[in-house]
């Protein structure tokens, strides 16, 4: 249920990101997403559907990147992608890490279709 506000907040930053890019359609929306963010793809999606509507980022194409949990050894300074859910160093067999990755969650890119603008009116009058 989380996934509401945060589809709320990619919004509100791509209206305003599109905004002073000059306005125009937003065509995709590009997202990273950690695997320790718990955010569910398909539920961001269902709400972009349902809060994009009548906006100029409806019908936007939502891009996900996954990243995988990256966590540091804070005895032997190893970095290592615990297999499953185990936090114990790969190296020296520590328990004291940190998360160094892989709870990110962040917009990355926005594609903006610029509006075309209305050909200049020459200052000359034809008889």
């Amino acid at each position: 249920m989380h996934e509401l506000p945060i589809t709320q907040n990619v919004l509100e930053i791509a209206l305003r990101h599109a905004e002073e890019a000059g306005g125009g359609k937003i065509t995709n929306i590009y997202l990273v997403v950690g695997r320790l963010s718990a955010v569910v793809d398909k539920s961001v999606q269902f709400y972009w559907d349902i809060i994009s509507e009548d906006t100029p980022a409806q019908g936007a194409r939502l891009h996900f990147r996954h990243t995988p949990i990256q966590l540091e050894c804070l005895d032997c300074g190893t970095f290592f992608e615990p297999e499953e859910m185990t936090y114990i160093c790969t190296a020296c067999g520590g328990i004291h890490i940190r998360v160094a990755g892989g709870d990110e969650l962040c917009l990355e890119a926005i594609d903006v279709e610029q509006e075309e603008a209305a050909p200049a009116e020459s200052g000359s009058k034809h008889p």
